[in-house]
């Protein structure tokens, strides 16, 4: 429940002093998307957002492609917000002319701006990772998945992608009051190829990980890549019955 010390560095990354000066820093270098880009997450965003018309929460949008990426294969309303001012001007620069991109400068831990239930999706590539690194981390975290359960309509799917294994990431999302059925997916990083030698097969990154009763994952399980990224889709569930996870089809890729 406490900071993510280990996968830290020195910076406040949830402060937005230090993003505006990346940003700032950072400009001539074009885009850059967290952890995996869109063409690798394309089957489950289209599994478990099925509606082009859902509106969409994207929170910690950064300068990332995730969200044009996403206009392109036919989403219709994305709603992009970020701490930095610096990325929010240059991304509403970018896209003035995509009326599906509407990007707006907030802080993740007080989206009082928006009603109750306003997002069909919430999707979280790197932001609550991002608070887990700050300072009062424990509380940031809470903060902002507060808001995000606040926000999602019943049945509405909060959907994180993060470095962080169930053991650090389960404790803040598997709370009775978000009451969110959770299925976990574990995709290995770009670009990540079997040591040669390896006989076993290779488990596919569409299948749901296995989990324990404690949401984590059982102590036999083994990860191809040990720095694999985590998708973590959680429903919320209010007013609804239980929903049984089904394969993803292969068709999605």
């Amino acid at each position: 429940m406490y900071r993510d010390v280990s996968s830290c560095n020195s910076y406040n990354y949830g402060d937005a002093t230090y993003w505006d000066a990346r940003y700032v820093q950072e400009a001539e270098m074009g885009n850059f998307d967290w952890y995996q880009r869109y063409s690798a997450l394309r089957p489950f965003v289209r599994k478990y957002l099925p509606s082009f018309s859902s509106r969409i929460l994207m929170v910690g949008c950064g300068n990332a492609l995730m969200s044009e990426d996403m206009v392109k294969d036919g989403y219709e309303d994305i709603v992009n917000i970020d701490i930095s001012s610096v990325a929010i001007e240059m991304m509403r620069r970018k896209y003035q002319y995509i009326p599906q991109l509407k990007y707006m400068q907030m802080d993740v831990r007080d989206m009082s701006f928006f009603p109750d239930k306003s997002f069909d999706s919430v999707i979280d590539k790197g932001t609550l990772d991002s608070l887990m690194c700050g300072t009062d981390a424990p509380i940031s975290a809470a903060q902002m998945l507060g808001e995000v359960s606040r926000l999602l309509k019943p049945g509405g799917i909060y959907m994180l992608i993060t470095y962080g294994d169930p053991n650090v990431r389960m404790p803040h999302l598997n709370r009775p009051a978000y009451n969110w059925q959770i299925i976990l997916y574990i995709i290995p990083r770009p670009g990540f190829q079997k040591a040669n030698g390896s006989s076993s097969p290779m488990r596919s990154p569409l299948e749901p990980a296995p989990l324990t009763d404690k949401g984590l994952l059982p102590a036999s399980f083994v990860m191809e890549d040990p720095d694999s990224h985590f998708i973590y889709v959680c429903r919320k569930m209010d007013n609804l019955s239980s929903v049984l996870p089904y394969p993803l089809n292969s068709d999605l890729l």
